[in-house]
């Protein structure tokens, strides 16, 4: 009887803690700010000195002990009992992991909004910003291919100037404990990462970063930068984004240009077909063939397999209360136009406005 009060005890606080908002200011100063950077300073370094993902390993132990016990069940008690005792384990194990997701990384999707703690005006953004920065990142493109490809080395970890370039990301958005790098790790899920065209994530639990091993040398830069940003706090895919960029245009020339495909292709995307046609003649032969090999990468994935991935993806950022879903990565073209930028390309820190309801 204790246990089964015990584990209805957990699941409401799970309940609790999914459906009741929390104040963000609150969120941003007590956990965004202090206990979340001591949880990263500590978990990163140690996954770090993993050579294999500790998520793949957790999840196997996990799923292994789940079937030894239930197999154990169905000897003792038969395939009804063992079913319905199962299902309460796993609705069990289910809330206890997603207290362990909101505690350890979680939280940092009901943070301020960067947009917050910049100066940030929504005026800026209008389809002549956006053209503008589609335009200037076809000419960033077109400058720094040659010196990007001449730079490319091997894709099987992030330069060490990205390290530097992350760490003056995070010093220009303010102050405080700077994150802890992850190494690109390769999954076990390798095979769902190619079927599912997922360039890379970060685990929540461990705090690694793992990265899609089909991701070609000139991606790499702004896939890593991403999910250190991720690393750094920054839940909402937009603001990785933004930090991901901000980081690719203090790194290298490799990084500069992984920066700008990015940025390319969400801009060009959002001035409509027709200017992104004319857009796209502007595009020299080398960053083309570079869309165009990210193009046929991406392809390969299984369109099932994708679909699902993106809808499973999209009702979970819902569920941490980022409205647009999966919609929310092309706001990085949002962001990057309505922030006032100084004369290197920054983004001027504002005072932080109370975040709309």
């Amino acid at each position: 009887m204790m246990m089964l009060l015990l584990r209805a005890a957990l699941v409401t606080i799970a309940v609790i803690c999914a459906i009741v908002p929390l104040p963000a200011r609150l969120v941003e100063a007590w956990y965004s700010e202090r206990l979340y950077p001591a949880i990263q300073g500590t978990l990163t370094p140690i996954s770090n000195k993993t050579p294999f993902s500790i998520l793949d390993a957790a999840i196997v132990l996990l799923v292994a002990l789940f079937a030894i016990v239930f197999v154990r069940r169905v000897r003792a008690s038969g395939l009804g009992r063992a079913a319905v005792r199962g299902l309460l384990a796993l609705l069990t194990l289910s809330a206890a992991l997603y207290l362990l997701f909101l505690a350890l990384w979680g939280l940092n999707y009901r943070r301020l909004p960067l947009e917050a703690k910049l100066e940030f005006d929504r005026g800026r953004i209008t389809e002549d910003a956006v053209r503008r920065l589609a335009s200037h990142s076809v000419r960033m493109l077109n400058a720094d291919h040659a010196r990007a490809h001449a730079a490319i080395a091997s894709a099987g970890a992030a330069s060490p100037s990205l390290e530097e370039a992350f760490a003056s990301a995070q010093r220009t958005l303010g102050p405080g404990p700077l994150a802890v790098p992850g190494i690109p790790k390769r999954s076990a899920l390798q095979l769902y990462f190619r079927m599912a065209a997922i360039d890379g994530m970060t685990d929540p639990f461990f705090l690694e970063v793992l990265v899609n091993d089909a991701v070609l040398p000139f991606e790499r830069h702004s896939i890593v930068a991403h999910e250190w940003a991720h690393l750094a706090g920054f839940a909402h895919e937009a603001e990785a984004g933004f930090v991901g960029w901000l980081t690719t245009m203090s790194g290298d020339e490799q990084a500069q240009y992984s920066g700008w495909l990015t940025v390319y292709a969400y801009a060009a995307g959002a001035v409509g077909d027709e200017r992104q046609a004319r857009l796209g003649f502007a595009l020299e032969a080398g960053p083309t063939e570079d869309l165009r090999a990210i193009e046929r990468r991406v392809s390969e994935a299984a369109p099932r397999v994708r679909e699902v991935a993106r809808v499973a993806y999209d009702q979970f950022l819902r569920a941490n209360r980022v409205e647009s879903g999966v919609r929310s990565y092309g706001e990085l073209v949002t962001l990057i136009a309505g922030c006032r930028l100084d004369g290197e390309g920054k983004p001027v820190r504002g005072r932080p406005a109370a975040p709309k309801p």
